[in-house]
Order: structure tokens, then C-alpha cells, then sequence
């Protein structure tokens, strides 16, 4: 590619972040507008002609590695994984 295509690439890349990054926020919008009134009717579930929505409080435990590397750093570091990956950045 030239340095012209690689530009061309780039502000069309840019644009359609942008893009992304609006459609989020008005996805987020509306979600929070559906959780707002299912929490002020008190609603987990709603059902209506074509879909289930739920909105409910979910309890996972997790592991707090911090706190294991604190406690115990030879047990961490012996079952510690070492990943590699790469990262595409634009500056």
C-alpha cells in the first residue's frame, strides 16, 4: 500500500470508530431507559409479544489473585501462565 492508501485507510478507520462509539451511547441509552422502568415497577422480568426481558441481581465469586500473590507469591508464581499477543495501535 502507499502512504496515501494507508491515510486513506486510516481516516476511514477513524470514522468508523467514531460511528461505533455513537451507536454505543445510544445503545446504552436505551438499555438504561428499559432497567430504569424495570426497577421502578419492580419488574426482573418483563415479557412482552416478541421478547423476555431480564434485569436481575447476579452473585459470582471470583478469584482476588492480588490478594493470593500478597498472601502466598511462591504458590502464585509457580501456577502463574505467561501469555503473548500483539496490539494494533493507532497514534
Amino acid at each position: 500500500m502507499t502512504e496515501r492508501q494507508i491515510e486513506n485507510r486510516i481516516k476511514k478507520l477513524k470514522e468508523i470508530e467514531e460511528q461505533r462509539k455513537e451507536l454505543k451511547n445510544q445503545e446504552k441509552v436505551l438499555k438504561e431507559e428499559i432497567k430504569t422502568d424495570m426497577e421502578n415497577k419492580g419488574l426482573e422480568e418483563i415479557q412482552t409479544k416478541n421478547f423476555i426481558i431480564h434485569w436481575k441481581e447476579i452473585t459470582s465469586n471470583t478469584l482476588d489473585s492480588k490478594a493470593l500473590r500478597a498472601a502466598f507469591p511462591d504458590i502464585c508464581g509457580r501456577f502463574t501462565k505467561q501469555s503473548i499477543s500483539k496490539r494494533f495501535t493507532i497514534a
